[in-house]
């Protein structure tokens, strides 16, 4: 039975940052009472094995839609084959000021400026124990605001010890545009400096812990070829695990004429879904297999994850595509695989 359609209109008829967290507590009710489980598709099992992890099936959750692990098992019942939390920085912070958050239906886009709003990694940790999700689970990690970008590694650092017990793989994210400078980290000397620190501390983590976590980088859509030759490069030299590509665009192209196309932030939905293809195509021609593609953005329907996976990709993550067609899309995709 799938009420989202019936649903959504009324969760559009709320202020997009208000409908999120109306849905994530319905979700969470749901999942206490049972009734979820006589709501959603069966989502067939086809694991695949990717970073030697074993998913249930190669559709995830992006990071962004719980940023707190406030809401693991809630969505996890949703049928996805991994949930990625976060992204969680070391201090608890608030983001930007509000209004942060706009739909654009028209497009069937998301414009963000949230900011890595969160309650710091030390509550997101708790959750994760509270939790009894025994899936792929990945922690996002991103540095402080107020954190000079020329600390930014510190940051990364405390998030990936922090992190390194509890996770199945740990993401870091070097490409939001919401916060000042961020993206810098993808560039030039800074993100080879940041990728070497963050190895050599995932190797003595390793050594701690008796487990080996993998490492993602998740990286922007709006690199040129040059700059996506350069992180591929840089990504194979540190043996980095995987890389998601993309995050949300900063540019405006494909909605010039909205009114809020004004508004600053990431744009994610479909408008971003052929620029994180070529992305992941690019990514694709440069590692040769060397290192696995997680790919997100524009994501809506089972061709969309198909095309995807064509371009390279191993698996694929959803977030805009779930709140405009509801969580019949996982189902969907997987099934088509």
């Amino acid at each position: 039975m799938n009420l989202y359609p019936l649903l959504r209109p009324l969760l559009f008829s709320l202020d997009p940052e208000t409908a999120h967290e109306v849905t994530l507590k319905l979700l969470k009710a749901g999942q206490a009472t049972g009734l979820n489980t006589l709501l959603y598709p069966t989502v067939v099992d086809k694991p695949v094995t990717v970073m030697g992890l074993t998913f249930k099936n190669p559709v995830g959750l992006a990071a962004g839609l719980d940023k707190n692990g406030d809401y693991i098992d809630a969505l996890a019942a949703l049928g996805f084959g991994f949930v990625e939390i976060g992204t969680v920085t070391p201090r608890p912070q608030s983001g930007n000021s509000k209004p942060r958050l706009f739909r654009l239906p028209e497009h069937e886009a998301i414009i963000n400026r949230m900011g890595f709003n969160n309650l710091g990694i030390d509550h997101l940790l708790e959750q994760v124990q509270r939790s009894p999700y025994q899936g792929i689970l990945g922690i996002n990690i991103g540095k402080n605001t107020d954190t000079p970008i020329e600390n930014a590694t510190d940051d990364y650092l405390i998030g990936l010890r922090k992190a390194y017990p509890l996770a199945s793989y740990i993401t870091i994210n070097i490409s939001s545009p919401n916060t000042k400078n961020l993206r810098q980290l993808q560039q030039g000397d800074e993100i080879k400096s940041l990728l070497a620190a963050l190895k050599e501390e995932q190797l003595t983590l390793q050594q701690q812990h008796s487990r080996y976590v993998p490492i993602t980088v998740k990286i922007a859509p709006d690199l040129t070829d040059e700059e996506i030759t350069h992180i591929a490069t840089l990504l194979m030299e540190f043996s980095i695990d995987a890389v998601i590509a993309t995050n949300t665009t900063i540019s405006r192209d494909a909605i010039a004429n909205h009114p809020l196309a004004n508004e600053t932030g990431g744009l994610s939905g479909a408008p971003v879904k052929e620029k994180s293809t070529h992305v992941v195509r690019g990514l694709a021609a440069e590692l040769n297999g060397k290192l696995p593609i997680i790919a997100a953005g524009g994501i809506f329907t089972a061709k969309d994850a198909q095309e995807k996976l064509a371009a390279g990709a191993s698996l694929v993550q959803v977030y805009s595509g779930l709140i405009y067609r509801g969580q019949h899309l996982i189902a969907e995709i997987v099934k088509s695989l």
